[in-house]
C-alpha cells in the first residue's frame, strides 16, 4: 500500500479539501480521508491541489507532428488537411510508434492519464494490410505503455473521400474496402490492463449511409464506446442533406449510432433537432475547443447540449495545444463569447468534464475521481507557479480551471504509478528531445 498526503484535492464537489490522506494498493484507491491536519509518517506528499488524472478523449496522435507547421498563411479546415495528408503518408509502423510515444508522454506531463485515440492510419502508402493487419494499432497501444498512460483505441471505419469521392493519395492507407471488411480487422486488436479497444465512424462523409449500421452494431455487441466526427463543417452538413435529405446527426440515429456508449466529436453546426437528438439519445459530446479555434471552425453550442442530456468531455484532437485545462476553460470562454453572457458552467462541471466524464466516454466509468476503488490516478498541480499563486484556498477549483496550465503540473500518478515527479516525466526522460527526434523522422 502507498500513502498520499495531499494539501488540497479535488473529491468531486465545488470545492476543494484540505489534507486529504489518500491510500492506494494494486493500482486503485483503498481509502480517502480528508481533514488530516498534518501528512501520515511516510505518507508521500503531493504539495498543491490534486485532482484524479485527466482524460483526453480525442486524439490524432500523428497531428502533434504539424504543431507550427500549420499556422502559417490562410486557409481553411480543408487546406489544413492537405498539410496533415502529407505527414501521414510518410509515417510507417516504427517512426508511429516513436511519434505516438513521444506525443503521449507529453499528454503525461500535462497530467493526461487517459486517451483516446481516433485511429484511421490502417494500412501501408498503397492502401494494402500489412502482413501484421493492426501493426500501427498496436504501435499506439504500446507507446501508450511506455508513456505511462492507459489508452482506448478506437479503431476507426473511414471508406471513402467524401459522399461522391473515392479515397486517393494518402487516404488510401484509410480504407478497408467496406465495413464488414473493417470489422473483420478490428475484431483482432485485444485489450489489456491499461488499453482498451472501441470504434469510430470517421464522420458520416467517410461512411455510406448503407454501412453505418454495421459499425454501430460492432460496438454495441462489444459493450465499446463508440465515437464520429459530427457536423464538424457546414460544408459536410451540406452534402449530407444534398446526398442523403438528413442532417448528419439524424443520419447516424437512423443507422443505431447514437446513444449513451456514443460520442460525437465537435458536434459545431447542428439544429435545434439535432441537440434534441443527441441530448435525448444521452449520446456524449467531445469538445475540442483549441482545434475547433485553430481550424477555424466554430463555436459548438456546448451548454445548450448538456442542458438537453449530453454529457459533456474533452480533447486535443490535432495537438496544436496539449492542455486539457485550457480545453476546459475554453469551453466557458467560448460560451461567453457566443452568448455574451458570463457563468454559462461551474469550474467544477468543467473540471468533471476532464476527468470522470472523459473517462467514462473512453470506456472506463470506473475512472476520474478520487474515491475507493477508483483507479490511482492523482493529478497535482503547483500553487506556487505565477499562475497560481495567491489563490484563495476557498476558489482552487476555479484558480485551477481558469488560471493554472499543463506546465504547472508537477506530479502524476497513473494506476499507482508514479510516472512525473516535479515535472519529469520518470519512464521516459527528456521528452521534448523524443519529440523533437520524431517530428524531425516524419515531416
Amino acid at each position: 500500500m502507498t500513502v498520499y498526503y495531499a494539501d488540497h484535492a479535488w473529491l468531486g464537489g465545488e470545492a476543494t479539501e484540505a489534507g486529504v490522506v489518500i491510500e492506494a494498493g494494486d493500482g486503485r484507491v483503498t481509502r480517502v480521508r480528508p481533514g488530516v491536519a498534518q501528512a501520515p509518517p511516510g505518507a508521500v506528499r503531493l504539495r498543491g491541489v490534486t485532482v484524479p488524472g485527466l482524460a483526453d478523449a480525442h486524439s490524432h496522435a500523428f497531428h502533434r507532428a504539424l504543431r507550427g507547421r500549420t499556422q502559417r498563411g490562410r486557409g481553411t479546415f480543408w487546406t489544413w488537411r492537405e498539410q496533415m495528408y502529407r505527414v501521414a503518408a510518410r509515417l510507417t509502423p516504427e517512426t508511429y510508434h516513436a511519434l505516438a510515444r513521444a506525443a503521449y508522454a507529453e499528454m503525461a506531463l500535462a497530467g493526461v492519464t487517459c486517451v483516446g485515440e481516433f485511429h484511421y492510419l490502417h494500412h501501408d502508402t498503397a492502401g494494402r494490410r500489412y502482413a501484421s493487419p493492426n501493426v500501427m494499432g498496436e504501435a499506439l497501444t504500446a507507446a501508450a505503455a511506455e508513456a505511462g498512460v492507459r489508452v482506448t483505441l478506437l479503431d476507426t471505419c473511414y471508406l471513402r473521400g467524401g459522399f461522391d469521392a473515392p479515397l486517393e493519395g494518402p487516404q488510401l492507407r484509410f480504407g478497408d474496402g467496406d465495413a464488414a471488411a473493417w470489422a473483420d480487422r478490428a475484431a483482432g486488436l485485444k485489450g489489456d490492463g491499461h488499453a482498451r479497444v472501441g470504434a469510430a465512424i470517421h464522420s458520416v462523409r467517410a461512411v455510406p449511409a448503407a454501412q453505418l449500421g454495421t459499425v454501430a452494431s460492432w460496438a454495441r455487441e462489444r459493450g465499446a464506446p463508440l465515437h464520429f466526427h459530427l457536423s464538424e463543417q457546414v460544408a459536410e452538413n451540406e452534402a449530407c442533406l444534398a446526398a442523403t435529405g438528413r442532417t448528419p446527426a439524424e443520419l447516424l440515429g437512423d443507422s443505431g449510432a447514437l446513444g449513451p456508449l456514443s460520442a460525437a466529436v465537435h458536434a459545431t453546426h447542428l439544429t435545434p433537432g439535432d441537440v434534441a437528438l443527441l441530448g435525448g439519445t444521452r449520446t456524449g459530446v467531445c469538445m475540442c475547443p483549441t482545434t475547433e479555434r485553430d481550424l477555424a471552425d466554430g463555436i459548438g453550442p456546448a451548454r445548450a447540449l448538456a442542458d438537453a442530456g449530453s454529457p459533456l468531455s474533452l480533447g486535443s484532437d490535432s495537438h496544436a495545444v496539449v492542455d486539457l485545462l485550457e480545453e476546459a476553460r475554453a469551453v466557458e470562454l467560448d460560451e461567453r463569447l457566443a452568448r455574451r453572457r458570463r457563468g454559462n458552467w461551474l469550474a467544477a462541471d468543467l473540471l468533471r468534464a476532464a476527468t470522470r466524464d472523459g473517462h467514462a466516454a473512453l470506456g472506463w466509468p470506473e475512472a476520474g475521481a478520487i474515491e475507493p476503488g477508483a483507479p490511482a490516478d492523482l493529478v497535482t498541480v503547483t500553487l506556487d507557479s505565477v499562475r497560481m499563486a495567491g489563490s484563495p484556498s476557498d476558489a482552487l477549483v476555479e484558480s485551477l480551471v481558469f488560471g493554472a496550465t499543463a506546465a504547472d503540473v508537477r506530479e502524476v500518478v497513473a494506476g499507482g504509478r508514479h510516472i512525473v515527479s516535479e515535472g519529469r516525466h520518470l519512464l521516459l526522460g527528456d521528452v521534448p528531445a523524443l519529440l523533437a527526434d520524431a517530428v524531425a523522422a516524419v515531416t
